[in-house]
């Protein structure tokens, strides 16, 4: 009886056909390996084993699909099993056994080194274009590096800087996280066209193009559906800018709205800079707000116990419509204390409520108070 050859390249070609043209190099050592498993019964050693892996890495580096080189692989291992020395020259049936033991095992033990090899070549190159995708918002949100160069690398994420983008952001009771539930449900979600997500200091943040419609309504919406509705959300929307320097303004403008309606305890979730520019030219100078504060507010630390009740006391009224009843309902208080506050603090600033400009004076100087920290340590938003 003629024993049948081992042909090592024939055994690859048909291999390679019969997993749809995959390239039999990327059977790599895998078939003399299984013939000295056949003859020997052993095991694959940690050599054997790590150049199965690198052969993974290889493929995975290459862009070869995972589930191609396992078909070649799985396609060699029956095509070479009638040839296999320890296969042709078992003469008895324990002889067989034991050879189609090892050899199973070593196929085994090979795909898991090949898979091994892949996926850690797969998390190498996910943490390098993370690596690349952070330095490029983090570039682009603060205006950082060489304009050229952020306007190239912008291509890549599906930017086209030299038109108008608006920013948007959402802050919620925890931060956000790159890769995270929150963010991956949001940016599958989105069914706008060249929308850039990400995240920055904790912060959720959609860059999207200035004319698209209804960006900051979708974001928002997505984003409350990743959080399941279990904790707090405030969403800031910066204005279209156009340019690389846009982006960074709109998103300066939103991360600023989004503190403000924190300080401001605004009951919005969804914040649009282009309501709230008042605030913004407030703190554009920061020593006359300052001064402002002071010299209208200033009177109140003469209060017993300091100017603190007061001022939250008229930071309700202002927020409540200026109507006593909402304030107290707000302060969880009657309505004789907040006359009688309101009273009080006429009598120790000389500002009358009833008098419109007297009345605007105090509402300006009590939105700066809380801007700026006052009476505390003080600081704007964005510092």
């Amino acid at each position: 009886m003629t024993v049948p050859e081992f042909d090592l390249e024939e055994i690859a070609a048909r291999a390679s056909a019969d997993a749809g043209g995959v390239p039999a190099r990327w059977l790599g050592e895998y078939l003399p390996l299984l013939a000295q498993v056949s003859r020997t019964q052993g095991h694959l050693d940690g050599a054997a084993l790590a150049r199965m892996r690198e052969c993974g890495e290889t493929a995975a580096r290459d862009g070869i699909p995972l589930r191609a080189v396992i078909d070649v692989h799985l396609s060699a291992t029956w095509l070479a099993w009638p040839t296999l020395p320890g296969i042709v020259g078992a003469r008895r049936a324990q002889e067989l056994r034991s050879a189609g033991e090892a050899i199973f095992r070593a196929a085994d033990r090979s795909a898991g080194a090949l898979v091994e090899g892949y996926e850690g070549a797969q998390r190498l190159e996910i943490r390098r274009e993370e690596a690349v995708r952070r330095e490029f918002v983090d570039d682009l949100l603060q205006g950082r590096g060489d304009l050229g160069t952020v306007v190239e690398r912008a291509g890549r994420f599906g930017l086209r800087l030299a038109a108008a983008h608006l920013v948007c952001v959402a802050e919620a009771g925890r931060p956000f996280h790159d890769g995270g539930p929150v963010a991956r449900h949001v940016e599958a979600a989105m069914d706008v066209r060249d929308v850039l997500i990400a995240t920055k200091d904790g912060l959720l943040v959609c860059v999207a193009p200035g004319h698209a419609d209804g960006v900051s309504e979708a974001f928002a919406a997505r984003v409350r559906q990743a959080l399941g509705g279990e904790e707090s959300l405030r969403v800031g929307v910066g204005r279209a800018h156009e340019g690389p320097g846009g982006v960074v303004r709109s998103f300066d403008e939103a991360r600023s709205v989004v503190e403000f309606g924190r300080l401001l305890e605004l009951e919005q979730e969804v914040l649009y800079a282009s309501e709230l520019l008042v605030l913004q030219v407030l703190l554009r100078d920061r020593a006359a707000i300052a001064e402002l504060v002071e010299a209208v507010l200033g009177p109140l630390r003469a209060a017993r116990g300091g100017p603190a009740t007061l001022l939250e006391t008229l930071f309700a009224y202002f927020a409540s419509g200026a109507v006593a009843t909402a304030t107290a309902s707000r302060l969880h208080v009657g309505v004789r204390t907040v006359t009688y506050r309101l009273g009080r603090i006429q009598r120790l600033t000389g500002y009358d409520l009833g008098q419109p400009i007297q009345r605007h004076a105090l509402e300006t100087a009590t939105l700066g108070a809380r801007l700026l920290g006052w009476p505390g340590a003080q600081s704007s938003p964005g510092t």
